[in-house]
């Protein structure tokens, strides 16, 4: 099948659609967002500890100018000299530098969070194709990123620009102050031309991250058959869970036959019920149901019970009642506990009557079954499961499963 064009994908990226992404490596991401969380980090580092690093650089200026003649024509002096002020910058800018690796760390969590993937490791040699990068380059993508980097350039410059060209008399005062304060509004003067700078690159990253946004998830749009084969995917296939199913219940029902010839009696419609019941004393708290099944399959048990010698009983209603109300490997109710046991008896008397003689024991007739378990015939869902199971090749074992 032919690949879906984009004006197809109309439909939004499903949750697992998403979470693939994920794990391929797509995420949400705004370089101008990273730019402006670094450019934050270091303003209020700068603003907030700038008497500090004015104390810092007034300490490398004097340490760096101050020295003896006897000093000055010692060449390793240079080195120790040069690594004593590297490192006093260092402590100076550590806080700054601690804040903006900080913000690295932490910008991306704001739209796609932190995602280890090595699918985006792996060689892509399709990236490779130059028509695929011209492609690229003159898609609409390319005006849009071209764009975008006209209007930083120009909103960061114009504001950093104003902001220099209006303290311009301050900048060119520098000179003349003392070595300590002209230090001190140095600090001051670079961190509100910072912040000016912060601010134009706030505007530009309340630009992208909508932007970033819409493009992410356009990209992943689904068309309706991708929906509908994910869906498919993940829930399963209708035919096949069918298939399933069918199977399943035929295996259930082998199983089932299976106890049939373990059973004391069989209770039948006589045609469209038969009903599999066994007592164990001393084992059973009441009888249970061993098998059970309609039409075909209630003919099967039938034909299983007397293969096996288990005493077949026509009684319409007690047959109803329990294939209605006992599930599979189910005690019998309560209300159901005379009429069974009149059944367990008449059994007995033909077990007895097989071994010793004597007179044939009388089927029972009247049995009692409360009229709420009688639900009458075969239902609907009865005959139609069966017919379904009958057509199902696996079901052709004898089992009528």
């Amino acid at each position: 099948m032919a690949e879906e064009s984009d004006l197809e994908k109309t439909e939004s990226a499903t949750p697992r659609r998403l979470q693939k992404a994920r794990e391929e490596g797509q995420i949400v991401r705004s370089r101008e967002l990273s730019t402006f969380a670094l450019l934050a980090a270091g303003f209020f580092g700068v603003w907030g500890m700038s008497g500090s690093i004015g104390e810092h650089l007034q300490g490398m200026l004097r340490a760096a100018f101050k020295f003896d003649h006897a000093s000055a024509f010692e060449t390793h002096r240079m080195m120790i000299g040069a690594g004593a002020a590297s490192l006093e910058g260092l402590y100076a800018l550590l806080p700054i530098l601690a804040f903006t690796g900080a913000a690295a760390l932490l910008a991306p969590m704001a739209l796609g969070g932190w995602q280890l993937s090595a699918k985006g490791l792996e060689p892509k040699f399709d990236r490779l194709n130059p028509i695929a990068g011209l492609g690229k380059i003159f898609s609409i993508n390319g005006p849009i990123q071209l764009g975008m980097s006209l209007v930083k350039t120009l909103v960061v410059g114009i504001i950093g620009g104003t902001a220099i060209w209006n303290r311009r008399e301050e900048i060119l005062a520098l000179a003349t102050q003392p070595l300590h304060l002209a230090l001190a509004n140095t600090v001051h003067l670079i961190a509100v031309c910072c912040g000016m700078t912060v601010a134009g690159m706030f505007v530009v990253a309340a630009m992208d991250v909508p932007y970033q946004l819409w493009q992410f998830h356009k990209k992943l749009r689904m068309s309706k058959e991708e929906v509908k084969r994910e869906h498919r995917e993940s829930e399963g296939d209708p035919h096949v869970k069918g298939r399933i199913r069918q199977q399943q219940r035929a295996i259930a029902r082998r199983r089932m036959m299976t106890q049939v010839p373990k059973a004391d009696v069989v209770v039948t419609n006589p045609t469209h019920f038969a009903v599999a019941l066994q007592y164990t004393d001393g084992e059973m708290r009441a009888p249970k149901v061993v098998a059970k099944g309609v039409n075909l399959v209630a003919a099967r048990i039938r034909e299983l019970a007397a293969e096996n010698n288990v005493p077949l009983l026509e009684a319409p209603p007690l047959a109803r009642a329990l294939y209605h109300n006992v599930e599979l490997n189910r005690e019998i109710p309560g209300q159901l506990y005379g009429a069974v046991a009149e059944v367990l008896a008449w059994v007995y008397q033909l077990r007895r009557f097989k071994t010793d003689g004597g007179d044939v024991p009388v089927a029972p007739t009247e049995l009692d079954v409360p009229a709420e378990l009688d639900k009458g015939g075969v239902s609907d869902e009865d005959a139609d499961q069966e017919a379904a199971d009958t057509l199902n090749p696996a079901n052709d074992d004898g089992a009528s499963a």
